[in-house]
């Protein structure tokens, strides 16, 4: 009988999920760890993230939609219902309420009798890269990125198994960062978060290579899988020798570069769909082949997160995937197999060199925080990012089924009566909100007080927010209540939106000119320039499309009105008014458009503008996309529309419609 070969123990495995209630996502935890998931990875909705109760005016419509609903600690015990979390490791998606949301899972713990040192995870913990990317940030940069240290603090003292922060170069990369920028980025603001710990004095010399142990990474892997081990690499490298250099790591397993992954949302397609399962493959080869450089943790996305909600069964598809690679292929008995290769080692090389560059240029202004408020950075990613995208729409930038080869067959796995996608029961916002009413009537009104009276404290007063808020946790506060407590003190923040850019060569082409000139005329003939309102309703963040579009709108010479996320319909329509705009497109990537267009059109009659048109952009299903048409909105698009000089005209003639013009043809 042979041998066994030795195998290295696989990666943490992983499903991003959570959905509608705190009892349903747990069914869904407990099913999925039955399938072999070897870890969890919490989606909260964005009410949760951005610390509002399901009851709050800005939350509705969006309770439970693209995560769990998490108001208090009652919601987080049913979370992790027959969950033993002294034996799970768990990965939690948040950043701006992350101290609550840590403090609450701590809290739950205990209640379970697991002590905090035992708890193994992740809290995101990334703020910086919110203000660039996700949006969902509530405080000025400052406070965060001391609630960030608090966190490190107090768990590399109390928690010690935990990872503090895992900081997102993921994100970056949605947002249009090349591999050059993820690195620089993403190790920039590693150096203003480790910086910033340091510099508190929270943790003394001799105890900060903990601190370094304890950094993690959350990092996207995307279809160019070569160039996407390189970067891993290259990580790896510029990790070790900053860590070194700069914080004096003299442990070798301490500067190891410690990343999870989910591989590339970004490149998923609406169109053709099925052609997302080879991509999440082949992404998945960028973060596993290079031992030296493999992920620690993996989740894959589901092949139809490009159209909505992915399934229980979409999401064991995405599971299987790893498994298979991990116990059928034979990748894990190798060392890794690019040392030695001269091609590697260039690139890694090339994407060394042109990272420690811009990091320079960070360091220049300041550190990341410095660049961030300027808007240096934002402004780099839409840049970015435009050319990406302008790449997509003249078909340089080849995309199986979205620009070349587009022709295809009806689809089996999106002909059900579902559509392919999980949709959430419109009840679930409505029972969220009465077991939060049902909550707030039980608790003990005065322990709430004097909790809150102290998270206040704290925060006024400098000390660690963890001891608090855990406090609070026990005590029956809410998220809306911790957020609002630290509001209060802290403020709000309205980060930069880099759409100042200079137009590129495609400004400048035929076509765009064509359209300019038109819009010029058409100007002409309503009595002043025509001018575009791009607005987010609602609590998402996700800016890429607005931002796109208000810049190709400005090259077409449209007059821009944007300011950027989160803005209520109220705020939309009264901008509207002021700003004399001739048409409204709204953004909305959260599932919440039916909701958000409903408020819109309703704020838009009280202040005389029933009749101006409005157009919509997001991941829309096509039913959601004829309801919408239904009730007025004038047009629908969706990540398969990457003619951006098309829609201009489509808006034009809107316009024109709207005049009594006649549309004009432009070629």
């Amino acid at each position: 009988m042979s041998t066994p070969v030795k195998r290295d123990k696989p990666w943490l495995m992983r499903t991003y999920s959570g959905h509608s209630s705190a009892k349903a996502s747990n069914e869904l935890y407990r099913t999925n760890l039955s399938k072999g998931q070897t870890g969890l990875s919490v989606a909260f909705d964005l009410p949760t993230q951005t610390g509002y109760d399901a009851d709050h005016p800005l939350a509705r419509g969006e309770v439970g939609k693209v995560g769990v609903p998490i108001c208090n600690i009652g919601d987080m015990e049913a979370l992790f219902d027959q969950i033993p979390l002294g034996q799970m490791n768990t990965s939690m998606t948040i950043n701006a309420t992350a101290a609550w949301l840590l403090a609450l899972y701590v809290a739950v713990a205990e209640r379970q009798g697991a002590s905090p040192a035992q708890l193994q995870g992740t809290t995101q913990n990334d703020i910086l890269k919110e203000y660039l990317s996700r949006g969902t940030y509530i405080f000025p940069p400052a406070p965060s990125v001391r609630l960030t240290t608090d966190i490190i603090a107090y768990t590399v003292k109390n928690i010690p198994k935990w990872n503090p922060t895992n900081i997102c170069s993921y994100h970056l990369q949605e947002a249009g960062a090349t591999p050059t920028q993820e690195l620089a980025y993403a190790l920039s603001t590693a150096i203003a978060v480790m910086d910033a710990v340091r510099d508190s004095g929270q943790i003394g010399a001799d105890g900060f290579e903990q601190v370094v142990g304890r950094i993690s990474f959350f990092v996207n892997a995307g279809i160019r899988f070569i160039e996407e081990t390189c970067k891993m690499r290259a990580f790896g490298e510029m990790w070790d020798k900053l860590t070194q250099e700069r914080y004096g790591a003299e442990s070798e397993e301490m500067r190891r570069f410690r990343y999870g992954v989910q591989v590339n949302s970004l490149g998923l397609t609406e169109a053709q769909p099925e052609n997302n399962v080879q991509r999440i493959v082949l992404e998945m080869l960028g973060i596993t082949l290079s031992k030296k450089a493999r992920a620690r943790a993996i989740q894959l996305p589901a092949w139809n997160e490009a159209l909505g909600l992915p399934r229980p069964w979409d999401q064991q598809w995405a599971l299987r995937m790893q498994q298979v690679l991990a116990f059928e292929t034979d990748l894990l008995e190798y060392g890794d197999i690019f040392d030695g290769s001269p091609v590697i080692a260039a690139k890694v090389k090339a994407l060394v060199d042109g990272a420690t560059a811009e990091m320079g240029r960070v360091q220049e202004q300041g550190g990341m925080v410095q660049a961030i408020e300027s808007g240096y950075v934002k402004r780099q990613l839409v840049t970015s990012h435009t050319e990406r995208m302008r790449a997509i729409e003249r078909g340089d930038l080849k995309i199986i089924g979205l620009n070349c080869y587009q022709e295809t067959e009806v689809s089996p796995l999106t002909g059900g009566t579902d559509s392919g996608i999980m949709k959430v029961d419109p009840r679930a916002e409505r029972e969220q909100i009465e077991r939060l009413n049902a909550f707030r009537a039980k608790r003990n009104n005065a322990e709430v007080k004097a909790a809150l009276a102290n998270l206040a404290e704290t925060a006024r007063g400098g000390a660690n927010i963890m001891p608090a808020s855990i406090l609070c946790a026990h005590a029956g506060v809410t998220t809306g209540e911790w957020s609002q407590t630290l509001r209060d003190i802290f403020g709000e923040y309205r980060a930069p939106t880099g759409i100042d850019i200079p137009a590129n060569d495609d400004a400048r082409s035929a076509r765009a000119v064509a359209i300019r000139t038109q819009v010029i005329k058409t100007g002409e003939e309503v009595g002043r320039p025509l001018r575009l309102l791009i607005g987010k309703p609602g609590l998402d963040g996700h800016s890429n499309g607005a931002e796109q579009i208000a810049v190709k709108g400005r090259d077409v010479g449209f007059e821009i009105v944007y300011e950027g996320i989160r803005l209520t319909p109220e705020q939309i329509a009264k901008a509207a008014l002021e700003e004399g705009v001739h048409l409204i497109g709204l953004s909305v990537l959260s599932g919440s458009h039916v909701e958000m267009v409903e408020d819109v059109f309703n704020q838009l009659a009280q202040v005389g503008l029933k009749n101006l048109p409005v157009v919509i952009g997001g991941i829309i299903p096509e039913s959601d996309a004829k309801l919408l048409k239904e009730r007025g909105i004038a047009a629908v698009y969706t990540p398969k529309d990457i003619d951006m000089n098309g829609i201009m005209v489509d808006i034009l003639n809107l316009i024109r419609k709207a005049h009594d013009l006649k549309p004009v043809a432009v070629v």
